[in-house]
């Protein structure tokens, strides 16, 4: 039987409608699986061509396509590009909330006249008895799901309404299904076929690989000033900025206006017309940089933007996939930087708290594997593809910061067949990190209930740390002697190839994760990169001595004059007058007039020697309405406000406000909080923190108070004391 459209006739079509003389990839394949009626799944990585693969069969099929697709800006994009693909206005239609009754009318009339061969819906409006009974008149040639990653709990983006997709199809009538989504685990995919009753279909699987866009991770020290100099380096570059929260949104995008940075918010706070306002904006080029939460960005076609950052860690793989993604389509360079920091991975699960524990379980499993990504020393593509189910060979990939600047590796043969066969032992009913535990002789409750803290494994690996068992079994992973659970997922066990390792081990080298906390911790002691430059080393030491001599004059601790991130910014910005130091990182008006006199006549004469031209132009710009916010905290605690009550006027939690009052606090204004720490504490424990910051105290670190202090003291009634310490004695 000769096959529905020709090769030459297919090629044709694609001229004649969209103008390309060839395919994209996987796109013929697809087209000609869903022309012979046949349920198709589509695996395809944004820029890919995925709405080709529904579009084309539509105009050349008998009937109507319905597509469902969660977005309208996205549903609205497509139907004026397909109107300009052809003569007939009516070819393409949407159906949804945003529509009055006559457009409705309309789009209704031109269906059953036969001009429109898509139709598209968001699933909420495909549920509505009335579109329902509309549907079951006309001939619908295929369903596309579009962003069918939707329909997994599993998937970044879940959304309980594409759960009831297939009951409706069935409702309105039986023709095939094409399933589209650029990002899907082996799970997930498994998810969405099972859901929308398709386990027999055609699978289509492109590469997720995007060679072109370079992987990096930072640790999150000093944030904004790194993004402003980040984005002042690539001036007039598209990019996007994501943040999680609409709060952070905001506030970045004053920040960067401040400093010069054409750049405008997106997130879903804003009334509908700002938000088409500043995307059209962004997309003519009208502002550089679009700081958004991930509201922004889905069906937004714009080739050349060369650089996306998440300001805070995205909460799974297939989020962070999608949204770098977003970067170099068009194939040229693309920067995807992400700043990284465990606490916000902390944040994240407390924002899970309340929600129900099965969705509680796979959002922590999600952000374990991101975790598990960000801290990893492998090929940053590598560990992503792999977790997408695909194999990448090389060693090196060339355009990842691990591959780039890769760190030491070490033999883990032995170590490797260690932790396969203590695997091999427990069982197949265990997590990696229960796996870790057992070797670490880590004992848990979980440990103790199935008795593996009695086993022979319990403790066999504890020479080395659980970063270094996450690289080992990672590592196995990656080689695929270990499987991972699709039904029950994140459960691991010992394959064949597994087995076979431990009978003949053959060499393994593993590079040590990342410790970004470590190196946030190390920045007290040495001098990292400046915030506007390389630090001044030679002025540091300089500073370093004068600050223990006024200290000295003044019998206080070292800290409370000025901390070290101040004498690093000193050491980078060479402020030479009280009001430039005054702009320094936590030197403010009392601080400076207090102690900074000896300290600007030591840079001035210290530039002047060396001839130094000075980076003013680096001087990050604060924002006006975080002073406004300071003005209120010092407001409060002077009418002495309780601390939560002003956390909640200003939409704060309460470690949040303190590290708010830690910043006034650090710039030389002094507060009272007696009245809140008598309220708050014993003051017994009260008096026996302030004399360790006055008499033992070598910095003003709040691990090292943790660790000599003991676990009476809790973190917060710590900080408290601080303050109140260093507003007496330092401010």
């Amino acid at each position: 039987m000769k096959p529905p459209y020709e090769d030459t006739l297919l090629h044709e079509k694609l001229k004649e409608y969209f103008g390309f003389s060839s395919f994209k990839g996987n796109q013929e394949a697809v087209i000609r699986n869903v022309l012979a009626g046949r349920d198709t799944f589509v695996l395809m990585p944004t820029g890919g061509g995925k709405s080709l693969c529904y579009q084309l069969p539509a105009l050349l099929m008998e009937g109507v396509a319905i597509v469902i697709s969660p977005l309208i800006a996205l549903m609205k994009n497509q139907v004026d590009a397909m109107r300009t693909f052809s003569t007939e206005s009516g070819i393409a239609h949407f159906l949804n909330s945003s529509l009055n009754k006559s457009a409705v009318a309309q789009v209704r009339n031109d269906v059953l006249a036969g001009k429109t061969k898509l139709l598209y819906f968001a699933p909420e409006s495909l549920t509505k008895e009335d579109n329902v009974a509309f549907l079951r008149k006309i001939k619908v040639s295929f369903y596309a799901i579009d962003e069918a990653h939707c329909i997994s709990e599993w998937g970044h983006d879940f959304r309980p309404e594409y759960r009831r997709i297939r009951p409706i199809i069935n409702e309105i009538g039986h023709a095939p299904l094409i399933a589209l989504t650029a990002t899907a685990t082996p799970k997930v995919q498994l998810d969405i076929q099972k859901n929308l009753g398709m386990s027999e279909a055609s699978v289509f699987r492109s590469s997720f690989n995007r060679p072109n866009l370079y992987y990096e991770i930072r640790p999150k020290n000093d944030v904004d000033r790194d993004i402003i100099r980040f984005i002042k380096q690539n001036e007039g570059k598209s990019g996007i900025v994501y943040c999680l929260s609409r709060k952070k949104v905001e506030e970045l995008t004053e920040l960067l206006i401040a400093n010069g940075i054409r750049a405008l918010a997106y997130h879903a706070g804003m009334d509908a017309q700002t938000r088409a306002r500043n995307q059209d904006d962004f997309l003519m080029e009208r502002v550089e940089v679009i700081v958004a939460t991930i509201a922004f960005g889905m069906g937004i076609d714009k080739p050349d933007v060369r650089y996306v950052i998440h300001y805070d860690i995205p909460k799974s793989l297939e989020g962070y996939y999608q949204e770098t993604g977003r970067a170099g389509r068009d194939g040229g360079e693309g920067h995807c930087l992400t700043f990284y920091s465990y606490k916000d991975i902390q944040k994240l699960e407390k924002f899970m708290q309340g929600k129900p524990i099965a969705e509680q379980e796979i959002g922590k499993l999600l952000l374990l594997e991101t975790v598990s990504y960000a801290e990893s020393s492998m090929c940053r593509r590598k560990t992503l593809l792999h977790y997408f189910g695909e194999d990448y060979t090389e060693d090196n990939c060339g355009n990842c910061d691990n591959c780039r600047n890769p760190k030491p590796r070490i033999d883990a043969r032995a170590s490797l067949k260690t932790a396969l066969e203590a695997l091999r032992d427990i069982g197949d009913k265990f997590k990696s990190d229960y796996l870790i535990n057992v070797l670490t002789g880590k004992t848990t409750a979980l440990i103790k209930s199935y008795g593996h803290h009695k086993s022979k494994w319990f403790g066999a690996g504890a020479e080395h740390d659980q970063r270094y068992w996450g690289a080992v079994l990672r590592q196995a992973l990656i080689l695929g002697l270990v499987d991972k659970n699709i039904e029950n997922y994140g459960l691991i066990s010992v394959n064949a190839k597994g087995e076979q390792f431990i009978l003949m081990p053959t060499p393994v080298t593993i590079t040590l994760d990342h410790d970004y906390d470590e190196q946030e911790r190390e920045s007290d002691s040495v001098v990292p990169v400046g915030k506007g430059g390389a630090a001044d080393e030679e002025l540091f030491s300089m500073l370093k001595d004068l600050r223990k001599k006024v200290a000295k004059k003044h019998g206080l601790p070292p800290f409370v004059v000025f901390q070290d991130p101040s004498l690093e910014d000193m050491s980078v910005q060479y402020p030479v007058t009280l009001e430039e130091l005054q702009n320094i990182t936590g030197v403010g008006v009392g601080k400076a007039r207090r102690f900074g006199e000896e300290f600007v006549r030591l840079i001035k004469a210290y530039v002047e020697e060396k001839e130094i031209i000075r980076p003013q132009d680096m001087i990050v710009k604060s924002v006006g309405s975080k002073s406004g916010s300071k003005i209120f905290i010092i407001q409060s605690i002077d009418r002495k406000m309780d601390f939560e009550d002003i956390a909640r006027a200003k939409d704060l939690d309460f470690d949040e406000l303190l590290t708010e009052i830690e910043a006034i606090v650090n710039s030389g204004t002094r507060l009272d909080i007696s009245y809140y720490i008598r309220e708050f504490m014993d003051e017994d424990k009260a008096d026996d923190i302030y004399l360790y910051f006055r008499e033992d105290a070598q910095s003003d670190s709040l691990d090292e108070a943790i660790e000599e202090l003991g676990a009476d003291y809790t973190e917060e009634e710590i900080r408290l004391v601080r303050i109140k310490f260093i507003c007496e004695q330092g401010n």
